[in-house]
């Protein structure tokens, strides 16, 4: 007898294989997920050490400001002498009104305001213009141009000192302000800072939309990708800023005494036999409370400006 003529009998049971069926929830019921982290959901509170960590962070930060302090408030006796002092003496006002005279600081921190204020504006819209073009724009040689200025810098600036000085004094801009200024309207590192944002920041769906709205270029610039990168050009402003106003070098070469910048009339009060380290410390300390200043009151909306641009990103 052969297997085939054999009658087969149907079973209703479910082969082994088959996957059991998940019972059916109840409407409204909350399915609750497979994994959670312990943490999820909590408010976490910072403890004992974070704070003891940050403390001594915020002193050894702070401690190069106390100390140029301490040394402009006492005379240049008791600074020198070992251990040194470390509580203010009562010869501040009159150090800083020295140095104040000395260094000629009032036509030196106008000087450094017009300098660094320009470079820093001119720093953020081109930065911003061409990192918008790198990011969201599409044209030939796009990425070797964008490589080329990356590559700028790797090459260290006093290379470019003779020719960069030879062509202010053919513009006839020598000892002037715009010697200053015009060499470093835009920077790399700007250009680079801001193509990285809005690469992620700024949807194309945006851009497109503009596109269809009929909106140019700049038009799609001013209202879709200023707003947008309020928060970049807030923290390059500050950063180019700062940089700025401390720049000695390329400032000392092309400028002279008599129409310097606040690093540069710096120097005069070094220029004796004798130093006398406070009268240099208080007009370091002169020259430091413009840029407090400037971070005390636009400090809360430079960082509030990081955490949105965060939050959206």
């Amino acid at each position: 007898m052969t297997t085939d003529s054999i009658p087969v009998q149907a079973t209703d049971t479910p082969p082994k294989t088959a996957r059991k069926t998940r019972k059916a929830t109840p409407s409204g019921a909350r399915l609750r997920p497979l994994f959670r982290h312990p943490g999820a959901g909590r408010q976490h509170h910072a403890g004992p050490v974070a704070y003891i960590l940050l403390g001594l962070a915020a002193l050894v930060s702070l401690f190069p400001l106390y100390w140029t302090m301490v040394a402009a408030s006492t005379d240049n006796t008791r600074v020198t002498q070992t251990p040194p002092p470390f509580l203010p003496g009562p010869h501040l006002l009159e150090n800083l009104g020295k140095a104040w005279q000395d260094a000629a600081l009032g036509k030196a921190m106008l000087n450094s305001l017009i300098v660094a204020g320009a470079i820093a504006l001119s720093t953020v819209l081109f930065a911003t213009l061409a990192g918008f073009a790198f990011a969201k724009l599409r044209f030939k040689g796009r990425n070797i141009l964008l490589m080329l200025v990356i590559g700028t810098m790797m090459v260290p600036p006093q290379l470019g000192v003779v020719p960069l000085f030879m062509m202010m004094t053919e513009l006839g801009w020598g000892q002037k302000l715009p010697a200053v200024i015009f060499p470093t309207l835009v920077s790399a590192v700007g250009v680079f800072f801001m193509r990285q944002y809005l690469s992620e920041a700024l949807p194309d769906e945006l851009v497109e939309a503009g596109r269809v709205d009929g909106a140019h270029s700049l038009r799609i610039f001013w209202s879709i990708v200023l707003p947008i990168a309020r928060p970049p050009m807030a923290v390059l402003f500050m950063i180019t800023f700062v940089h700025a106003w401390n720049d000695f070098f390329w400032p000392f070469i092309v400028l002279d005494m008599t129409n310097p910048t606040v690093p540069v009339a710096l120097t005069q009060l070094s220029a004796g036999y004798v130093r006398d380290q406070s009268l240099i410390m208080a007009g370091a300390l002169l020259g430091t409370l413009p840029l407090l200043a400037l971070f005390v009151v636009f400090g809360r909306q430079i960082v509030g400006g990081i955490m949105q641009g965060a939050v959206k990103g």
